[in-house]
């Protein structure tokens, strides 16, 4: 049973480079256990508003409030604690070379949450393992596939146990069988009733997997509501015209 008061709710955010409006006013809201896809073309401004939500972009207007506090993104301890408590997957894995699978999710958990190596390890195994990578925790990135470091940088999030998790992406630099692989962990996230908001131009992720879908056109809402609403009864001409691009 989901709960009525959003977990993490955006008002009216807007962001400029120069001239250009990348988001202008975007409001939303997710309660604990949605999956809320963002789909939108190219320039839409999806990434943006993850960022900015994430305050590694700095929104020009606009605030954010996570369990109902708003957050003082000016103050760097807030900020710092927030972050903490909102996790980020990016589409290029961000993870560090010279790491093993095992010590880039544990990283964190030492230098951040203070964790001693060996609850930190066994925290890593455990979030390794839940993606699927038992066998592979002593491998270096460059020794493994886009799928398998996908993987990791999503064990790293989850064993910081975030409120949300932001996905940017997650699936777009992967062939379609290692794209599957990531798939099949969002889902089983999904249905563990992890809080999730991700960006995404795989129109079938975000047709079958989401609570709610969201198009976002020229840094506006154009369109939002349940998948089976957007895809077979979208209710705008720029939404129509985007659907028929992507074959969806």
């Amino acid at each position: 049973m989901q709960e009525e008061t959003p977990i993490l709710r955006v008002e009216n955010v807007s962001k400029r480079y120069g001239k250009r409006e990348v988001l202008r006013g975007v409001s939303l809201s997710i309660r604990k256990g949605d999956l809320k896809i963002l789909i939108g073309p190219y320039g839409a401004g999806k990434s943006t508003l993850l960022q900015c939500i994430k305050f590694l972009v700095k929104p020009d207007e606009g605030r954010v409030w996570l369990e109902g506090e708003e957050v003082k993104h000016s103050h760097k301890k807030d900020l710092y604690a927030y972050r903490q408590k909102v996790g980020m997957i990016f589409q290029d894995f961000n993870l560090f070379d010279h790491l093993s699978a095992m010590e880039n999710v544990m990283i964190g958990l030492v230098k951040v949450k203070g964790m001693s190596r060996e609850a930190a390890q066994a925290r890593a195994q455990l979030e390794l393992e839940r993606v699927g990578l038992r066998e592979h925790t002593a491998k270096y990135p460059a020794q493994l596939s886009g799928g398998q470091k996908q993987r990791v940088s999503i064990a790293r999030a989850l064993a910081m146990d975030p409120k949300v998790m932001l996905l940017d992406e997650p699936t777009s630099a992967l062939d379609p069988e290692l794209e599957q692989e990531v798939v099949r962990v969002i889902k089983a996230l999904a249905d563990e009733g992890r809080t999730m908001l991700l960006v995404t131009h795989d129109m079938k992720l975000a047709a079958d997997c989401s609570d709610h879908v969201i198009f976002l056109h020229q840094g506006k809402i154009e369109e939002e509501g349940p998948p089976d609403q957007l895809f077979g009864n979208p209710q705008t001409e720029r939404l129509r015209g985007f659907l028929s691009a992507t074959g969806a």
